[in-house]
């Protein structure tokens, strides 16, 4: 089962209590679901989170770690952590690849699963091809390196990147080979998902095209592409796709 943000559920930022709990009345009430984002800096930050979760609920907690050790072994802390965290209160926490984040880094972060083979993330793809730079066409290596990311992933955050802009219009002609690429790796996703999840398990994809900057613009600060009908393009292709994949 795949919930889209927009159309099924959304992401929303459990680390004000105030807006938490305005937008997920918001949300029920109108038969949506939706994931607790949050931005832990210290392992504690992630408690609060999750007295927030237990009291509105949420399909589970998407964390960007907003620490950036140097070292691999200053990380082992805060997971091991937010892990006993999450544990102990039964919430899903799955920690997501974003720049400017731990997990800035794709190699960094496959370091992270070695230390990790257990470790569920959110898996926004856009982030590493464009921190990676990836040329085109993608090196076998570097699909195996997605591949390994796809392999923890589990729930998704969607957009699409060029090796040169994090989020492009998907309609573009020229951009048609990044869109097909990303579809190629999502499909790769499920599949890898499916084989490890439960029968009853519901996966999340969050359709996820932001406003500026990721959104790109022109020089009269008006977006190049109509946002709200691409991520329904996008959710028709992904609910295509999932079906494809079964």
């Amino acid at each position: 089962m795949i919930r889209d943000a927009g159309f099924d559920g959304a992401g929303v930022r459990f680390v004000d209590p105030v807006f938490a709990r305005t937008v997920t009345r918001f949300l029920k009430d109108h038969g949506l679901t939706w994931q607790a984002q949050c931005y832990p800096r210290t392992v504690d930050d992630l408690a609060r989170v999750l007295d927030l979760v237990a009291e509105l609920g949420a399909d589970h907690v998407n964390l960007q770690p907003d620490v950036r050790p140097y070292r691999l072994e200053d990380c082992i802390p805060y997971i091991e952590g937010w892990r006993r965290l999450a544990e102990s209160a039964g919430v899903p926490v799955y920690i997501e690849t974003h720049r400017d984040r731990m997990t800035t880094d794709l190699i960094f972060t496959l370091h992270l699963l070695d230390c990790f083979p257990d470790l569920r993330l959110t898996a926004d793809l856009s982030h590493y091809l464009i921190g990676r730079e990836f040329a085109w066409p993608i090196a076998e290596e570097n699909h195996g390196l997605m591949h390994r990311i796809l392999d923890r992933a589990w729930a998704f955050h969607g957009r699409v990147a060029s090796r040169e802009q994090v989020q492009i219009p998907l309609g573009f002609p020229h951009h048609q080979d990044w869109v097909e690429l990303f579809m190629d790796w999502w499909a790769y996703g499920f599949r890898s998902w499916r084989s490890r999840a439960a029968k009853d398990a519901r996966l999340t994809f969050l359709c996820e095209l932001g406003p500026p900057p990721y959104a790109i613009t022109g020089a009269d600060g008006y977006e190049l592409s109509d946002r709200w009908e691409e991520s329904r393009q996008l959710m028709t292709r992904i609910r295509a796709l999932w079906a494809e994949t079964a």
